[in-house]
């Protein structure tokens, strides 16, 4: 079932128990799937503590800017120096991998292997997840067919149903028809993306089962007749989803196409939920390594200020520095060019939108960390724009490299590797600055994230949005829960027809969620959909597996 340039890696690629030896684990720790993948079973307590890199981006286009490609391309490159290093990473969820972006394993001479294994099935963490999903779903519809003795609303059930497909038809539906014999308590539902579903938010946020069991008991999933949060465990439904995720909560390990360890491990979305690889994933890396280099979801408004505002401050973190991804295409685009336009060479086009990164920069500084460029180069950069930019990060005094390892592997991410390397070896140590304290009001706290991450000038809430926050503040200890805000990739902005660098606009909160799973609120900016659906040319259509398993169209 491989692909020509899969054929050619199986011959290169060593046995996971070698790569395992890389980070001093044995066969005793891992779980096999296979010669290429495992999951690690052991739990780490002690180790190094190792040196935390972030990978962020700017905002960017519908493609992708090469986050996850530079990401792996770095790790590469300084394990061939010498150092012990590991990636982390979100492993792709089955629905943008067929519909917009294909394979999500990095690209060219930086991918993660096998990739065909861990853009589609993998090890079964996401189907484990969708089905406690939709475990839970069943047991709320099954309690209101039956005695409903927790006097369960029918029209405020708040958990949906999940898949991992996108499918815009299933975000609204009707269930329980045909009576309450054959159909059980007619109703509005929904699907979300896997991704988004909280479950995997809170196996992402979970250190071992015990946590994983409580967070899980936390989630609400409805409310009373009288008003009154309803959770899962009082469906008595925790042990049974517990179960199903067993194995699910251990990182999975596989190996660069150069060898080094790469754990991926949970796929929460980075512009609903937190946007990053498990805890558990990163603290076994760090107990593990000299450096770890973990990515984050899409620009440094999303991924990068929930990492600091959210994992960070929950489990002691402190990055040693931030890359920040930055490509030609999406300065031009920034700068006036249409998504077609910004694939070709355009100087002007470029300077006008470099604001962009900027801002980002910006926003990195803001929270007190160190940050480093990567220009990502593409085949049509030309040799001016790739000068000009590189001139005007030593003008601005921000470290910045050119990142070359899609087409050239080690050997093309050796300068970003150096200056990661004088950057995190520099003084002064980072000191983390968070964008609000969780003492603020829910609302202060949501004011400080638009103002100093977005460059929003005032904010508007929807009615429904404001109902909702007054419940909220109602709840005991929910005030103090850390926001994670549901916002548009494509800008700063909750628009995301709004390119550069908007300023003093007005950010629309039209619903605000709680999780109380995974212990954070979730302002909706805009219109975020947690149901995507397919393009007008998904993916899918161009791939497929010929009679002797060679797969085509993946990558």
């Amino acid at each position: 079932m491989l692909s020509d340039i899969e054929t050619q890696q199986a011959h290169r690629a060593v046995d996971i128990s070698v790569v395992a030896g890389k980070l001093g684990l044995t066969e005793d720790d891992l779980i096999r799937y296979g010669r290429y993948v495992a999951k690690v079973e052991t739990q780490l307590k002690q180790g190094v503590d190792g040196k935390l890199i972030l990978v962020t981006a700017l905002t960017p286009t519908k493609a992708g800017e090469g986050k996850t490609t530079t990401t792996i391309g770095l790790t590469q490159a300084l394990d061939s120096l010498g150092h012990r290093v590991a990636c982390t990473l979100r492993q792709p969820s089955m629905g943008p991998v067929f519909g917009v972006k294909g394979g999500a394993t990095g690209g060219g001479l930086a991918q993660v292997y096998p990739m065909w294994q861990i853009d589609l099935e993998f090890t079964g963490d996401f189907h484990a997840i969708t089905a406690a999903h939709n475990l839970l779903a069943a047991l709320i519809d099954n309690h209101l067919a039956k005695d409903n003795s927790l006097q369960i609303d029918s029209t405020r059930v708040t958990w949906p149903r999940a898949m991992d497909i996108n499918d815009r038809a299933l975000r609204k539906i009707v269930v329980g028809l045909g009576g309450r014999v054959k159909g059980g308590t007619p109703r509005e539902d929904g699907f979300v993306i896997t991704a988004a579903s909280e479950i995997m938010a809170v196996l992402a946020l979970s250190r071992d089962l015990a946590e994983l069991k409580e967070r899980l008991g936390n989630i609400t999933v409805a409310y009373t007749y009288g008003g009154q949060p309803v959770l899962a465990r009082d469906l008595k439904a925790v042990g049974a989803m517990a179960l199903i995720l067993r194995d699910a909560i251990k990182p999975n390990l596989v190996q660069t196409l150069s060898g080094a360890p790469a754990l991926i491990h949970c796929g929460p979305f980075g512009n609903v939920a937190h946007g990053t690889a498990s805890i558990r994933s990163i603290m076994t890396a760090l107990k593990t390594c000299d450096y770890v280099i973990n990515e984050c979801g899409f620009g440094s408004d999303l991924g990068a200020e929930k990492f600091v505002d959210i994992i960070c401050r929950r489990f002691g973190l402190l990055p040693a520095a931030v890359v920040i991804v930055c490509s030609c295409r999406a300065l031009r685009e920034h700068g006036g060019c249409t998504y077609k336009e910004c694939k070709e060479p355009n100087l002007g086009a470029l300077q006008a939108g470099v604001g962009n990164i900027d801002a980002h920069v910006d926003i990195i500084k803001g929270f007190g960390l160190k940050p480093v460029v990567a220009i990502n180069k593409f085949p049509a950069d030309s040799d001016e724009e790739l000068q000009w930019l590189a001139d005007h990060f030593t003008e601005i005094g921000v470290p910045a490299a050119l990142s070359e390892v899609y087409e050239k592997g080690v050997e093309g991410g050796m300068d970003l590797a150096q200056k990661v390397i004088e950057v995190v070896t520099s003084d002064p140590v980072p000191e983390i600055q968070y964008a609000y304290d969780l003492d603020d009001p829910i609302k202060e706290k949501i004011f400080k994230i638009a103002t100093k991450v977005y460059g929003a000038g005032t904010i508007a809430y929807s009615p429904d949005a404001l109902k909702t926050l007054q419940q909220i503040e109602a709840r005991e200890g929910a005030t103090r829960y850390p926001i994670c805000m549901a916002k548009t990739q494509a800008s700063l902005s909750d628009d995301p027809n709004k390119l550069g660098v908007p300023k003093g606009y007005t950010l629309t909160i039209n619903d605000v969620k709680i999780y109380t799973g995974a212990e954070f609120i979730v302002p909706v900016c805009g219109d975020v959909l947690l149901m995507p659906g397919l393009s007008d040319a998904p993916a899918a259509e161009g791939m497929d597996i010929d009679d002797d398993g060679h797969v085509s169209g993946l990558y």
